[in-house]
């Protein structure tokens, strides 16, 4: 009888507990799973990434092998995306390009979410003259016309540091250094927002009642609640930086025609489109594909970090 009694009442409770509690993150995957188009898009660049990656392990022809026999010709099988204006095969030239596409993407991503956090984490934390001041500095970048400016610092700089670092690597730093350090404003404004916003939570006050300091209050308990929409502005700069570089590639101001980049292989094809259109077609769809799928991505995340959803589920 007791067992019965006692069992009677653990149903009772786990009734009453209900089912078991997710955490946040947890409803943010599950939510981020549910939108097609973002599960899509990260189909799409998932495979890029593991082309672009793997791709040269197995097709092994060489970037910069030239065969004048096999000149701007189609999509065959010995070269399955054709050739280019001196018989170089086109689909070895995409698979290493993009590596540099992606890589120029994501690191200029990481520049611009590290300026941008830090610079709004301190507006939005300390606040007042500081405030003020570095969200004047924000203010004075948003004015500034970006591709001019962006055109003018790689054109003055790009042969001091070919000269000091290499031609490949020399041209990515100053690439990668000039569009992240063009693109932290907006992600300076979303976090400065967030902060203003959270420092007045009750847990940030519980955290400074009892003692915690301010470094402590910003990377344990504010800057951890402000990242959902850092990572979707993170997604977005991404796809921003492929199309910088590829915009500069395409004016003859990216990198040499020795190492192609998807950009560069435009610029390079823009000359032949009427007599080997393939030329142009592949990097332009990889671009195109590239963007689209880290667009739906960030789609998918801002519906799933929206705090709206989260109060409604």
């Amino acid at each position: 009888m007791a067992r019965v009694v006692s069992g009677s009442v653990a149903g009772k409770l786990a009734v009453a507990a209900g089912p078991p509690r997710t955490s946040l993150w947890q409803e943010t995957g599950r939510r981020f799973r549910r939108h097609r188009l973002a599960m899509v898009g990260a189909v799409i660049l998932l495979a890029l990434v593991l082309s672009v990656l793997l791709g040269p392990l197995l097709w092994r022809v060489p970037i910069n092998d030239i065969d004048f026999k096999a000149k701007l010709k189609g999509p065959s099988w010995s070269h399955p995306l054709g050739t280019d204006d001196l018989g170089q095969d086109l689909l070895a030239r995409m698979l290493y390009g993009g590596r540099i596409s992606l890589a120029v993407g994501v690191a200029a991503m990481l520049i611009a979410i590290s300026i941008g956090t830090a610079i709004g984490a301190i507006s939005g934390f300390a606040g007042g003259v500081v405030d003020h001041t570095l969200m004047r500095i924000t203010d004075m970048f948003l004015a500034l016309p970006g591709l001019p400016l962006l055109l003018l610092i790689v054109y003055l700089f790009r042969d001091t540091l070919r000269k000091a670092f290499g031609p490949e690597v020399g041209i990515f730093m100053l690439i990668v250094a000039v569009i992240g350090g063009l693109r932290w404003m907006q992600v300076a404004r979303l976090v400065r927002a967030q902060f203003l916003s959270l420092r007045e939570k009750e847990f940030v006050e519980s955290a400074r009642s009892l003692g915690a300091r301010p470094f402590r209050q910003v990377v344990r308990h504010i800057l951890p609640n402000a990242m959902g929409p850092v990572i979707v502005a993170g997604t977005i700069d991404v796809a921003a930086a492929i199309i910088a570089e590829s915009t500069l590639s395409f004016l003859g101001l990216g990198f040499p025609p020795d190492i192609p980049t998807w950009g560069r292989i435009l610029f390079d094809a823009k000359d032949n489109l009427d007599f080997a259109p393939h030329w142009a077609i592949f990097p332009g769809t990889a671009i195109f594909l590239t963007v689209l799928s880290i667009n739906y991505i960030g789609d998918g995340l801002r519906d799933a970090f929206d705090p709206r959803k989260v109060l409604g589920q």
